[in-house]
């Protein structure tokens, strides 16, 4: 373990779903200019360290981030992409809870999606590769999934995520304290 090792993460900017808080994984949704701006303000303090390597999911909403935050060349990683929410896509959980009292996606199935222990097999390999960088890594991605990630970083189940709240423009560090996985900074 290198303490160097760190793995920042960043949120999309707002999107017209993330607005409106509907489940949006496959659907290909641009920026609002508001999610626009916020992206471009990441810039400047992004720019301040220098990564070892620049991941983004395929998304259009995470890859337009990472280029308005000064990262053009982002290198695409199918495995930072949105928890798959299926059945799901495009509707609220109040909607969903109309059917399903109490459901989350941290909680209950998603008809047609992805498991806790799907995402769990794609986001260890993002770890895998940001700990083995040479130095640290910057990933853009999504909510469910970067909270998912926090706390596979953490050594913790997937659904232990729901436990990180994560706004849209957003940066996180997870690194060490000596030996052990922590959170350096959330939701900042």
């Amino acid at each position: 373990m290198d303490p160097s090792n760190e793995l920042w993460i960043v949120r999309h900017g707002a999107t017209e779903w993330s607005r409106d808080h509907r489940h949006t994984s496959v659907t290909d949704l641009p920026l609002l200019p508001e999610g626009e701006q916020v992206a471009r303000s990441l810039a400047p303090r992004l720019a301040e360290v220098e990564f070892a390597q620049v991941l983004t999911s395929p998304r259009l909403r995470a890859r337009r981030t990472a280029e308005l935050a000064g990262f053009p060349d982002a290198v695409v990683d199918g495995d930072l992409a949105e928890w798959a929410y299926g059945d799901y896509e495009g509707t609220t959980t109040e909607e969903i809870r109309e059917d399903v009292p109490g459901w989350t996606v941290w909680t209950h199935p998603v008809p047609g999606g992805e498991t806790a222990e799907d995402i769990t097999r794609r986001l260890d390999r993002v770890i895998a590769r940001a700990r083995g960088a040479a130095g640290p890594v910057l990933a853009f991605g999504h909510g469910h999934a970067l909270r998912a990630l926090a706390a596979r970083w953490l050594e913790l189940p997937a659904t232990d995520g729901r436990h990180f709240r994560l706004d849209t423009a957003t940066v996180s560090v997870l690194g060490w304290e000596r030996e052990t996985p922590v959170l350096r900074c959330w939701n900042s």
